[in-house]
Formats: structure tokens, sequence, C-alpha cells
């Protein structure tokens, strides 16, 4: 049977129209939702570095901080960030310590294998553990401003237009030594403040100052002394909000203390406290003494120094919220107190910067130092050099009878939980009776390094006084490793230019000492007197590796 073809009329596209644009429109609505970005975060230590009592402001965009240096030379680094986390130096605020002979290091001493001996007594011809205390910083009517004390010399202030400087040389407030941790404060009136403790902390003590910062008005009163409840109170920081006068400072000292908060409506008191930072059940004990700051957006910040051993006192960073005009700092665990926070949000600056980090490795092909280089003590400028052998850095042997006495010793502070520093050295210029290499500067201190003697050349590792000796050196140049973990360190060298280290020396405990951590050097010295010209040994490059946060 035959069956006719039907004509097949095409189906009208703009019937499907409709449809397709429901169901694209449902498609659309299937798709998973975006996954929100995460909002960052910053860990601490902020600053996993020896930078004690810091004391922290903002002037516009840019955060400035400084932080005590004790007997080192330059004195008082001036770092600055974009957003409280990220610092990189940018000066010394004290070229020199100026404040006498002792600080030049004259010796003689001798005392590497000695314990705490080195405090504040002027007959030993030294200023291990005095120098720059605690200093605050602050920006008024168009100017930086630092004030520090030593303990052995009186209050000091030097001043400069920008962070990087120039700095004004040293004004004298108070000529008087057993005083510490001064911080001044402009009031709305115009009429000016300092507040200070003493030397062994407490009490506080509020003095009139002359609107220019340069003087003192009175002999001052004594604001807070408590020494039941408020015990070694120290560090005062004083700014005013709200109407109120608060004083943040620390108390029960600096190994477990916490931090307090006073405040008042008049600026001479009385002032009430609360503890507002302690350390709960976190495992940074002491969260201790540091600076006040705000951002643009308003929120507020705490950065402040823990103790940890060896490695110092580093720095970490805290949020502040206010409540009935009181702060409470970190993480709150009840009405009044924080504990520290392990992370947090980043702060809101009005933006994002790259994440940059202190100064620390080192070619020496430049003009000048590299800002992370402090002297142990004043330095001799005549004994080193950038100049005498371009590309390197010169180190020309004095006398001392050990290493702790030994001038012209380069350090710089120690970065990180864990690291390698490794050096470049020519040791061609040495002379007989001469030391020169890379150790850890503290009590007690043990280094790796090249030894003259008869003539010989020989590599040897020492501590506390004790010298091992290693192999001879043939040759001129050698490259010296020392590796730190877990508060100790331990030392290499390599013979053929960096391809094979070996280890030479036992791992060595490494200690807190003279109120900082313990941090790398370079040295020559010599331990024969004589009156034959010295040696000298050159320095290629410092390249340090940090190794874990």
């Amino acid at each position: 049977m035959h069956i006719a073809a039907r004509a097949i009329r095409p189906f009208p596209l703009r019937r499907l129209a409709p449809a397709l644009l429901a169901l694209a429109a449902v498609a659309a609505h299937a798709q998973p939702t975006p996954t929100p970005t995460p909002t960052p975060q910053y860990r601490n230590p902020i600053l996993f570095a020896d930078y004690s009592d810091p004391d922290v402001i903002r002037v516009g965009e840019d955060y400035v901080m400084t932080a005590s240096t004790f007997h080192f030379s330059p004195g008082l680094p001036v770092l600055k960030s974009k957003d409280l986390v990220h610092w990189t130096l940018v000066a010394h605020a004290l070229p020199r310590l100026p404040f006498g002979p002792a600080y030049d290091l004259p010796g003689p001493l001798n005392f590497d294998d000695a314990s705490e001996r080195a405090r504040l007594d002027p007959a030993m011809g030294h200023r291990y553990s005095a120098g720059v205390w605690a200093p605050a910083i602050r920006h008024h009517a168009g100017r930086y401003y630092i004030y520090f004390a030593t303990p052995t010399d009186g209050i000091f202030m030097v001043s400069a237009e920008h962070p990087e400087g120039p700095w004004t040389p040293p004004v004298a407030l108070v000529a008087q030594a057993g005083l510490e941790d001064p911080c001044p404060f402009w009031d709305d009136d115009g009429n000016a403040y300092l507040v200070h403790s003493r030397v062994g902390a407490g009490p506080l003590i509020l003095r009139r100052m002359a609107p220019d910062g340069t003087r003192v008005l009175d002999e001052g009163t004594v604001i807070m002394e408590d020494p039941v409840n408020l015990p070694v109170l120290e560090g005062p920081k004083m700014l005013k909000r709200n109407g109120w006068y608060y004083v943040f400072a620390p108390y029960g000292g600096v190994e477990k203390g916490p931090q307090a908060v006073l405040r008042a409506r008049d600026i001479r008191g009385p002032y009430q406290w609360r503890t507002v930072l302690a350390q709960g059940d976190t495992p940074v004990q002491a969260p201790h003494q540091g600076g006040y700051v705000e951002t643009p957006s308003g929120q507020a910040w705490f950065a402040h120094f823990n103790s940890t051993g060896a490695y110092g006192r580093i720095v970490h960073l805290q949020p502040v919220r206010w409540v009935d005009d009181w702060p409470i700092i970190g993480e709150p665990i009840s009405d009044t107190t924080g504990q520290p926070v392990a992370a947090h949000a980043m702060p809101d600056v009005g933006g994002t910067h790259p994440p940059v980090r202190p100064q620390a490795s080192d070619e020496f092909d430049g003009a000048a130092l590299g800002l992370q280089w402090e002297w142990n003590h004043n330095p001799v400028d005549t004994h080193w050099s950038l100049a005498a052998r371009p590309g390197h850095l010169r180190l020309a042997a004095m006398h001392a009878p050990s290493l702790v006495g030994a001038r012209n010793t380069l350090t710089q502070v120690h970065h990180g939980s864990a690291s390698r520093t490794t050096v470049r050295l020519d040791a061609s210029g040495l002379r007989d009776g001469e030391r020169a290499g890379l150790g850890m500067l503290q009590v007690q201190p043990n280094w790796i390094g090249v030894v003259q003697e008869a003539g010989v050349r020989h590599l040897v590792f020492a501590s506390a006084g004790v010298e091992t000796r290693g192999p001879a050196l043939r040759g001129d140049v050698v490259r010296l490793r020392q590796h730190v973990a877990d508060q100790r360190v331990s030392y290499a060298y390599s013979l053929d230019d960096g391809r094979s280290f070996v280890a030479l020396g036992e791992p060595s405990t490494m200690r807190f000492s003279w109120w900082k951590g313990a941090r790398p050097m370079l040295f020559n010295y010599a331990r024969t007197e004589g009156t034959a010209p010295h040696g000298h040994v050159d320095v290629d490059w410092v390249r340090i590796e940090r190794l874990a946060p």
C-alpha cells in the first residue's frame, strides 16, 4: 500500500525563545555561589627578632617603630611599615653612644667563661646591659621625637623631620643616673609633660616639660606607686582619649608580667587601673611593654614584646577594643582583660601592601654598612673599612684579652626561630695571635673562625673561651656557617667554596645576655699585645637564610 509523504513544516524558533530564556535563568540560578575571598590574616610574632621595648606611632599612612638597643652602636633603630605587620629598617636615630668612655669598650675585659658579671659597674670598663633603655617615639608639631634613658647617665631626646633622619644629637633633659623608660606627652592646652620610672621599676613620675620638649621644668610628682598590686611598674606610655588620660604600663617583670592601663580625668591623678592583657592560657608569657596605635579607620592595636629565651624579646601585635573607655587587648577572657592572639585579621590600613622584612644579608658592595648592623659598643672607625677592598668588609685587628672585650665586633639581631648564616672570609691578611670569624655574641660566646699562630692558620671552634683546633687552612678563603634551631647553635666550614661543609665543634646553647638575645657577630681581634701592626680579615659577604618563622 502506498502511503503518501506528508510535508514537514518547520517549527517556528520564536516559540522556543521564552523557553530557552527560562532554562537559562534556571541554569544561572543553579550555579554554585562564589566562595568568599578569605580575609587576609597575620600570625604572631610579627617580628621574630629582638626589638625589645617597642614603641610605635602612626603619621599619615606610615607606621614608625623604635626599640631598645642597650650597649650596641648605633642605637635606636627606626623601622617603618605600611600595614603594622611588615617592617623594614630606615635609620638609627643615635649614630654613636656619646655618654662616656665606657661605651667605647676600653677594657680590659676577660670574662668569656664568666656568668652575668658584666652589669652596670663603671669600673668594669664597659657598658654591657646599660646604654639605650625603653625609648618612646612621638610626632609633634611636624617633628619626630624619641625619648630614652641610659640607667647610668640620665634621660635624653633626639628629633628629626623624617624617620630616615637626620636626627639631632641627643639633648639631656635629666642628667641623673637611675631613671628609666621616659615618655613625652603634649596636652591639648599646649602644656607638655614627661612620665618615667626609676631603675628597678616604679614608681611612675610625672614632670612638667618645656613645650619644645628639650628640658623638664620640675622635679616631678609620683602619680602611681603600688608595690603590692602593681609590683615592678615600668615602661609607661601616656595618651589622651575621650577626655581621659591613660598610661599603658606593664608590671610584674619582663619574664611573666602582664600589661596594665591606668586612667584619670586629671593628668596628675588619682589614677584607676586594670590589667588589660595577660598570658591567659596561651604560651605567650609576659605580653609586656609596648606601644598603642590607631589606624585611619579607627582600629586600635598594641605592639608589645614577648620574652623568648635566647632569641630575646620579640614583637607581637594585638587588636584592641574599647569598652566604657577602657581598652581590652587581645582576645577577651574576662570583662576587663584579654590574652594574646596567635593570628588575627590584618589591620585595616586602607589597602594592601607587599610583605617586607628587616634587612639581614649583606654583600658589602655599598658605600655604607647596611642598616641591620650594630657594633658591640662604639667602633674604632679607623679599623674597619668598605673602601680598602671594594666589595668586602675589612676588619683590622686590635688587642683584646677575650672576645667579649674585642672592639669592632659587628652584630645584628637574629631573625626567626631557625636560620642559617654563611660568610665568605679571606684570612690572608691575618697575623700571629689573631682570631677572626663568625660567632654568637652572648655571655660565654661561641664561634668558628681562623686562628694564626707561628705563621700557620687553623680553623678553630671556641665556646666559653675554650678553643678546639680543626684542620689547617691551606688557602686564603674559607666559608663559615652558623646554624640556629631550638635555641642552639652549631657550626661548619667549607674549604671548597661551598660545595661541601664539615661540622666543627659541638652544638652550643644560646643564651639571653645583658638584656638582649644572642646575636650573630663578625670579629677580628689579637690576643698578642706587642707593637707590631696588627693584620686584618676581609669578609666578602654575609648571607642569612631564614629557615622557620
